[in-house]
């Protein structure tokens, strides 16, 4: 079936419409665009390569492009566009977008498609790309086709301007535009005609939810002079936040449990009531034998300790939680308030209605608790098998000021929560916790390193590195430190009841028994396997200083790394093997 078009130059008219777009994504502040190769993009790519205000990348994988976009925007805030041809090339964005989507990252989809006439015969590479990723998107728009007067070209680059304001909006999200194209692709006119260049700006200021004084002044009465606790999760609200929430502790007197993600415990603000090692006395102690909270303030999403949702879960204490966006974070289902705000600009409305600060007696009794807790790795040392704690204490230690570390999700993020305790080095850690899935975390990785001027060091599982494996060619271009626990296999479900049964191995470990040397030599990674703990610093060291990408693999012996947990878990760190 031949698509329909008159003795215009369609081509030429399909690159007009594509920079129209791509010219208002520029206006309002987009700089970066993540390509994967197709024919019916051919103008999306087009406008892009000659847009001077647009960087490109291209990655073959459509999935590890949305994720490296992810990635990308996870480092400073703004969307990437994600470029793609029709048919199921977009669908595999769905990934990179549920977790765009649950973490409210921003991100912008262009899909390209096949014109109306070729809808519903039976064409190759065709299907309905229309509201393609249903609700879980902050908006699609349906461009619809090229046109090429100059009040249609006004029209789309206004168009591309919305878009960006949607993805940025109050809740940040990804937003997906479908692009229709007729053949041919490439104009016929010559390069010299097409269009490149820059229209006018269009600043997009975000919108930040105020603070209601009221509802402040409420507030600091019914917290005044009682003990409380403050509890910050996974967020992502700058560096304002931490200071602003550690002054808001001092003002009540009560301890704060920081999440790893939460972007409190490494930085120069004060520490003296934060607690990072909680996990370990929640384990140990029952709700009963804690000093009890009045009230408990919640910041950011669910935090990644299992022990502390199930401590929130059962403490009598009214629970208020403070959030920005659309969503409602209480997993645990005991929020008694939710304020819409933005975290740092209520810490300090707080602190400005001057409460009366709680006993201080309930939180020295928290951090006598957290002193107990600190790890003794004397057994750990003197038997220098690989365990997690010991690589993350050293791992910390060796990363400069200002470094991004990036975890992987199963038993990085745990082991990172529980051994990480914290630093006045400000370093930036990173986490794909909203779908919490090992999909695409090489790419985020990559696309983080493509913004963040610092080293950039990973910390995966064997399993999560094996289901992102095509993106170490991206990765391969790029000064990254890639860390694999290598425990064979999904370790973290030997936590949980399924290790009991036969078929745990073959249903739930799953171990892949997968040559990593090999993997970094096709992709041209440098290459080192650590057997003996002692041989981590040095390795991590070479591969900090050195300008190419190093896969490091950690040869863990699962068994004795969970029987070491556990003997922290219950309070003694006596060898017992």
């Amino acid at each position: 079936m031949s698509e329909a078009g008159g003795t215009q130059d369609q081509g030429l008219v399909n690159l007009r419409w594509a920079h129209a777009l791509v010219d208002g994504l520029a206006a309002a502040g987009v700089t970066r665009a993540v390509i994967s190769p197709g024919s019916r993009s051919t103008p999306l790519a087009l406008a892009c390569d000659r847009h001077p205000a647009i960087r490109s990348w291209v990655h073959l994988d459509e999935r590890g492009a949305a994720f490296l976009a992810l990635g990308q925007a996870k480092a400073d805030g703004m969307p990437s566009l994600v470029i793609a041809t029709s048919g199921s090339a977009p669908a595999h964005w769905y990934p990179a977008l549920l977790e765009a989507s649950l973490s409210h990252i921003p991100l912008l989809l262009l899909s390209a498609d096949r014109p109306p006439e070729l809808q519903a015969w039976g064409v190759n590479q065709t299907l309905d790309q229309q509201k393609l990723f249903g609700d879980r998107i902050r908006a699609f728009y349906p461009a619809g086709l090229p046109e090429d007067d100059a009040e249609s070209l006004r029209r789309i680059r206004l168009f591309g301007i919305r878009a960006v304001e949607r993805s940025l909006g109050v809740d940040p999200g990804p937003v997906h535009i479908n692009l229709p194209f007729r053949e041919p692709l490439i104009p016929v006119a010559p390069p010299s005609q097409w269009p490149k260049g820059i229209g006018p700006g269009f600043p997009i200021f975000r919108q930040r939810l105020a603070l209601d004084p009221m509802q402040m002044r409420d507030l600091a009465t019914r917290l005044a002079g009682r003990p409380g606790l403050i509890v910050c999760g996974p967020n992502k609200d700058g560096a304002g936040f931490a200071p602003a929430v550690v002054e808001l502790a001092d003002a009540l007197a009560c301890p704060v449990l920081a999440d790893p993600l939460s972007g409190l415990r490494f930085g120069p603000w004060n520490k003296h009531r934060l607690l990072s090692r909680y996990d370990f006395i929640l384990r140990r102690k029952s709700v009963d034998e804690l000093p009890p909270p009045a009230w408990i303030l919640r910041f950011g999403a669910a935090p990644v300790s299992k022990s502390l949702l199930g401590y929130l879960a059962s403490v009598d204490a009214r629970q208020l939680l403070v959030a920005p966006h659309g969503d409602w974070p209480d997993p645990v289902q005991r929020g008694a308030e939710l304020i819409r705000c933005d975290p740092g600009e209520f810490c300090r409305g707080l602190i400005a209605e001057e409460p009366a600060p709680g006993p201080e007696s309930s939180c020295r009794a928290w951090l006598e608790l957290a002193a107990e807790a600190l790890p003794d790795f004397t057994a750990e040392v003197a038997d220098d098998r690989p365990f997690e704690g010991l690589v993350i204490r050293d791992l910390l230690r060796a990363l400069p000021a200002d470094s991004v570390l990036f975890s992987g999700n199963s038993q990085p993020i745990r082991q990172l929560d529980s051994w990480s305790g914290f630093d006045a080095k400000p370093l930036r850690v990173f986490c794909n916790r909203g779908a919490s899935g090992i999909d695409g975390n090489v790419a985020t990785l990559a696309g983080i390193a493509d913004v963040h001027p610092g080293p950039v060091v990973g910390l995966i599982g064997d399993l999560t590195l094996l289901h992102d494996l095509n993106s170490l060619g991206a990765a391969r271009e790029r000064p990254l430190v890639i860390i694999v626990f290598n425990n064979g296999g999904g370790g973290i479900f030997g936590q949980l009841p399924q290790a009991e049964l036969d078929s745990f191995q073959r249903y739930w470990l799953t171990p892949q028994h997968l040559d990593l040397q090999q993997a970094a030599r096709l992709f041209g990674l440098h290459y080192r396997c650590i057997e003996r703990q002692g041989d981590f610093p040095s390795a991590l060291a070479q591969a900090l200083a050195e300008p190419f990408c190093h896969l490091i693999e950690v040869i863990i012996d699962r068994e004795y790394s969970l029987r070491r947990q556990r003997a922290y878990w219950l309070g003694s760190t006596s060898s017992g093997g």
